[in-house]
């Protein structure tokens, strides 16, 4: 650290649609792929930060998995003879200058220099979304492509899904809705929530198909959740809904813990599911209105 300067830690909000991206994590090399955190570290860098900002991701998504609103935290050390960003500045200032307009940073917030933006999270929430009476890809508006999961079937057993869906809360081994390539030391789990509920109808769809296209929302809560978790609890929790397992079986299969299985080996789609929320205890936005786009002259009267 440079004598007089100070390093200020931020924890930053920010959403994204995942259909562009290898994923939320940067990738390094000379692959063509490319993550959110590519495009945030490369606004970051007209931070003019004395050394590297480098983004640490709470949450990790996969390829084509969108975000309402993820979390990272990020050190900024300025010249000694300037004050650290305000929060607001910040925010403004890393939206400025992102140049995909598929991320959004949403509110940023001073921490102490310890704060872990992935190991202290308290709660993270995911949404999988489904639509139904989708018998050909066409059928569902452009608007809504790459934003659920189209099924052909006209009808969920939404009872029966609510029914299964009550088995894999509480605190288990979740070994058999694990998939390859986990990080994760202990297969162990508490899911706080598990709930399959009807969405309100789509304003992209048209009066006319509205009577054939239904949405519905997943919704999973858990302190953290393993690789693939929560698109392969969707697409048991979808098997059920379509009879092709009984809510019963879903017990079987969590007891089973062999990820390798008929059903559990299935994966939902990536482009249906949403990580919706990251909490944290005492640190976090009150409200999330969006913030208004700021200028580059509004950016450069800070600096």
């Amino acid at each position: 650290m440079g004598a007089g300067s100070v390093r200020a830690r931020y924890l930053v909000y920010f959403q994204y649609l995942g259909t562009d991206f290898n994923g939320v994590a940067a990738v390094r090399g000379v692959q063509r792929a490319v993550g959110v955190q590519n495009y945030l570290e490369e606004a970051a860098e007209r931070l003019n930060s004395v050394v590297p900002v480098k983004f640490t991701i709470s949450s990790r998504t996969d390829a084509g998995v969108h975000a309402l609103s993820n979390a990272a935290h990020l050190d900024i050390q300025r010249r000694s003879d300037l004050p650290p960003f305000s929060p607001e500045v910040l925010t403004e200032a890393l939206n400025t200058h992102l140049k995909h307009p598929a991320i959004r940073v949403l509110q940023a917030f001073r921490v102490p220099s310890h704060f872990h933006a992935r190991h202290a999270a308290i709660s993270r929430t995911y949404l999988y979304r489904l639509a139904t009476g989708c018998h050909r890809p066409d059928r569902l508006p452009v608007f809504e492509q790459n934003r659920c999961w189209a099924l052909q079937a006209d009808c969920l057993d939404v009872a029966a899904m609510q029914e299964a869906a009550q088995h894999l809360l509480g605190t288990h081994d979740f070994s058999a809705f694990q998939s390859a390539g986990s990080p994760a030391t202990s297969p162990v789990r508490t899911l706080r929530q598990a709930s399959v509920s009807p969405d309100p109808a789509s304003p992209f769809v048209l009066p006319e198909e509205s009577r054939q296209l239904r949405f519905w929302s997943l919704e999973f809560e858990s302190q953290s959740f393993l690789y693939k978790q929560v698109r392969r609890m969707t697409a048991v929790l979808v098997a059920v809904g379509l009879g092709a397992l009984m809510p019963a079986q879903v017990k079987a299969i969590l007891k089973s813990r062999d990820p390798l299985g008929k059903h559990q080996s299935r994966v939902a789609p990536a482009h249906g599911l949403f990580l919706k929320s990251v909490l944290y205890e005492g640190i976090g936005p009150t409200s999330m209105q969006p913030p208004c786009m700021p200028s580059e002259t509004q950016y450069r009267s800070h600096r």
